[in-house]
């Protein structure tokens, strides 16, 4: 029998005791419900009924004495009113006899109705002065002997009502204490025969945990005898198998395992880069030679923090490759080369890329292999590319001022007038200087972050005021667009800790990018809410999407979506994550083709000190 038949027989007596006890309370509740419902059905129809003639009674007494104080019309609607419920309510309590006796006084009251209703109908036909000698001899008599056999019959239900009752509880009193005591019973039994066949089951596994405490000693003679053939059984066989083949490893010689890891360890030396091998831990299990002669990195301190000799941003570098590798998120890439490391070495300033990935086994994550990329060389090349593109947007930009200005001026009529044509080209001449401006300044912003020469002015600002800033600033170029900018704020006022400015930038650049990829008639939403220590700013538009495979690419420099129309620079987006991480935030993006986009981006919410200076 298989491990999971017996787990399922130990489980069973469980279940059936369940199943018993929850059929046995499922009848009991059943019995009491049927008695609650018979009260009712029995006795309650006939209280009501009898209470509602004898109100009905009572007010064609009333009505008779009206009539006798000359109001004879207004008395005639009200008898013939309570007539009809007094004789409803009689019919219902003749199909309801459900007590001893009750048939005789229904009887008794039909009987004594009806002559109420023959004596009435003669009281009607007399004046003032005859009625009230005939209400006194004959009606009201007959009105006495009405109340007295409805409250007759009333007196007959109630008491059944309260035997019943005491009955129902009596008998609920027996169902609990019959209950407990099939509970007490039932569970013995389950909990005993659980036991019983857990301890069946678990027998084998002892077995092999004192086994396996024997050989974890060094007893690897020591073998586990399970009979059967269920999993457990095949577990032994396999575990003896095991310490079979440790006991012939333990007999044979370990130059073959030695000459293996001086191998591997040969292989990591050849690599010209520093490779540092981590563990599930995050402290260094190995190192080739160009980690410890370029890095001085060495095995001496199992953990890093404890080594004086690592350079302090190395370590954090190393760390932070290993705790994103051991997290489980996958191989490390860097985005660029400003996660470069400045090492001072012997042979002079040097900068080390890391990446890493992650080493397994079965499957599993056992380490990390973390390479520092020696990238000095190519990192100059960056920074001769980066002054050129600087140096050029510098000299682009004067001109470009002046080119601007004299279009403006010819469209402006300021030097003579010009044909429709030349206004045309003029137009569209100045179009392009703005897009080439544009591109300038992101140039130059590109190169001013590279360089690390834009400072952030953190400071406590209303997020809703650089929001309503920024929208009315492109309001106009979204109705232009046919194109409708809705804000939706949060309940509360946010205080950020930003730089305004910068931000204001970062913000203008979603909704610019929202209103190009919209389609006329469209609605652009800005929404601001607040995420614990961080206000969320989102532009949400209803273009086309971004695809899975470009998502990620996006906030990458001079990265355009192949075959999006339009005329940007690639570097907006870029330049956005780079301020918004400058402030401590994050920028993502939520799209799907044909849904439409939500980018968005956090920055910290300013604490009360901040806000008070």
């Amino acid at each position: 029998m298989k491990v999971q038949a017996k787990l399922f027989l130990a489980m069973m007596p469980t279940a059936i005791v369940l199943v018993f006890i929850g059929f046995f309370a499922s009848s009991a509740i059943s019995q009491l419900s049927l008695h609650s419902q018979t009260i009712l059905k029995d006795n309650f129809l006939s209280v009501l009924a009898v209470q509602r003639m004898m109100e009905a009674s009572e007010r064609m007494d009333s009505a008779a004495l009206l009539r006798l104080t000359g109001k004879a019309s207004e008395s005639v609607v009200l008898i013939e009113k309570f007539q009809k419920i007094f004789e409803v309510q009689l019919r219902t309590e003749e199909n309801n006899i459900t007590e001893a006796g009750e048939l005789e006084a229904a009887k008794r009251l039909r009987k004594t109705w009806m002559q109420y209703q023959e004596n009435f109908s003669f009281f009607l036909t007399f004046d003032a002065d005859k009625g009230l000698a005939e209400y006194h001899e004959k009606l009201y008599p007959l009105f006495l002997e009405i109340k007295e056999c409805s409250e007759h019959i009333l007196n007959l239900n109630q008491d059944a009502m309260v035997q019943k009752s005491e009955r129902v509880q009596e008998l609920g009193r027996q169902m609990n204490h019959f209950t407990f005591a099939v509970i007490i019973f039932a569970s013995g039994a389950g909990i005993f025969l659980s036991i019983f066949l857990g301890r069946q089951i678990l027998r084998p596994l002892s077995v092999l945990s004192q086994t396996a405490q024997r050989i974890a000693t060094g007893d690897l003679g020591a073998r586990a005898i399970v009979l059967g053939t269920d999993e457990i059984a095949q577990l032994s066989q396999e575990f003896n198998l095991m310490a079979d083949q440790l006991f012939q490893l333990q007999k044979s010689s370990l130059g073959e395992l030695l000459l293996a890891q001086q191998g591997s360890q040969a292989a990591i030396d050849s690599l010209p880069d520093p490779v540092v091998i981590l563990d599930l831990e995050g402290n260094p299990l190995n190192i080739n030679y160009a980690a410890e002669s370029e890095l001085k990195i060495t095995l001496k301190h199992k953990d890093l923090k404890k080594d004086p000799s690592i350079h302090p941003e190395l370590r954090n570098a190393i760390e932070r490759v290993g705790k994103h590798i051991l997290g489980g998120k996958g191989p490390y890439f860097p985005k660029n080369f400003e996660e470069a490391i400045q090492i001072h070495t012997p042979e002079g300033e040097k900068f080390y890329l890391p990446r890493g990935n992650p080493l397994k086994e079965d499957n599993q994550i056992i380490g990390a292999t973390i390479i520092l990329q020696e990238i000095s060389r190519l990192r100059r090349f960056d920074q001769l590319k980066s002054d050129l593109v600087s140096t050029v947007s510098h000299e682009f930009k004067t001109p470009l001022t002046s080119l601007r200005m004299a279009i403006h001026l010819l469209l402006e009529h300021s030097v003579g007038d010009l044909t429709g044509k030349q206004e045309e080209l003029l137009y569209a001449s100045r179009e392009d200087c703005e897009r080439l401006q544009t591109l300038v300044d992101d140039l130059l912003d590109l190169s001013k972050i590279q360089e690390g020469k834009i400072q952030m002015v953190l400071q406590p600002c209303s997020a809703e005021s650089f929001i309503e800033t920024v929208i009315a600033a492109q309001r106009m170029v979204a109705e232009e667009n046919g194109i409708e900018l809705e804000t939706l704020m949060a309940p509360e006022k946010i205080q950020v800790m930003a730089d305004p400015e910068r931000i204001q930038i970062v913000l203008k650049n979603l909704i610019a990018n929202a209103i190009r990829h919209s389609p006329p008639k469209s609605k652009i939403q800005v929404r601001l809410s607040r995420h614990g220590q961080k206000a969320k700013i989102e532009v949400s538009d209803t273009g086309p999407g971004i695809s899975p495979e470009y998502q990620k690419k996006v906030f990458e420099k001079f990265f355009r979506i192949p075959g999006t129309p339009g005329t940007g620079s690639g570097l907006g987006l870029f330049i956005s994550g780079e301020i918004i991480e400058k402030h401590g935030g994050e920028i993502g993006l939520e799209s799907s083709p044909g849904q439409g986009s939500i980018f968005w981006f956090t920055v910290p919410i300013a604490d009360r000190k901040n806000i008070l200076k």
